[in-house]
């Protein structure tokens, strides 16, 4: 599990996180969600060891962060930030493959070949394997980005608003895909979502964060309710169910006069899994 104690961040002279405490399940799928702002990004980032923690303490499955060296943690966890442009020219299956290198330090053997496909036939990228990067659309890149943390192999994945740029199938594709990996092999998942019916649908455990705080934890029910949510994000929110799972309607206003939400029935379609 990762266990976060009192962790503090500030750029600058500006407060972005304040004193967490948090302890994230292993074999979960956990979605970090809240307004802009709220410190989710900074948060992974923090865990990720992508920036160093100022103030606090952060353990990855009894590896601490702080002096656990880098080649260490690359075999337990793998991150994919926001930012992925790579500037040189690269073909998609050579960009998978770097998610080996912790294993094989340049001298990849079958099983790392065998990982590379298998994640290039996860993501749907086979037919894509030989195009360079600037070939492909900005959707795909993104989903060979995911496949490299996916090759990587290790318990923990950790992503930062992995649906940006994907259309609608391909985010409902995305989620299905780390449910099932979370619970086909007991790997673990961190991840910011933006939007907060994908993290109904499919999430394990939500952490929802307001000002660089924790405002509340735990299983979808206990999280993803009309009082919590409509307080999260400072407007009403109805929340009705699908499938035995929460459903926001959040894109739903009562009218002038009053009248009731629409119900689940006419919520849009792709957020109904």
């Amino acid at each position: 599990m990762i266990r976060i104690n009192g962790l503090s961040h500030h750029i600058g002279a500006a407060p972005i996180l304040h004193d967490i405490d948090l302890t994230l399940p292993r074999g979960k799928l956990v979605a970090l969600i809240g307004p802009n702002g709220a410190g989710k990004s900074t948060l992974l980032r923090l865990v990720a060891r992508l920036e160093p923690v100022q103030q606090g303490r952060i353990e990855i499955d009894g590896l601490d962060l702080s002096t656990t060296p880098t080649e260490r943690l690359a075999l337990a966890m793998a991150v994919m930030g926001q930012q992925t442009h790579i500037a040189s020219r690269l073909r998609v299956a050579e960009l998978v493959g770097f998610g080996r290198w912790p294993h094989h330090h340049g001298r990849p053997r079958p099983a790392d070949r065998a990982a590379v496909r298998q994640a290039l036939a996860a993501f749907d990228l086979e037919p894509l394997a030989h195009r360079f990067l600037d070939e492909v659309s900005g959707g795909q890149a993104q989903r060979a980005h995911l496949a490299m943390t996916f090759a990587q192999g290790t318990d923990w994945l950790l992503l930062d608003e992995p649906l940006n740029n994907l259309d609608m199938a391909h985010s409902r594709t995305l989620m299905a895909r780390l449910a099932d990996l979370v619970r086909g092999s007991g790997r673990s998942v961190v991840t910011v979502v933006h939007e907060v019916n994908y993290a109904a649908a499919w999430a394990d455990h939500i952490v929802a964060m307001k000002d660089g705080r924790i405002v509340a934890e735990g299983p979808p029910e206990t999280v993803l309710t009309e009082p919590v949510l409509s307080a999260l994000y400072d407007t009403p929110i109805e929340v009705s169910r699908h499938d035995d799972r929460p459903l926001v309607l959040h894109h739903h206003w009562h009218d002038q006069l009053g009248s009731p939400f629409p119900k689940a029935a006419d919520a849009p379609s792709h957020l109904l899994h």
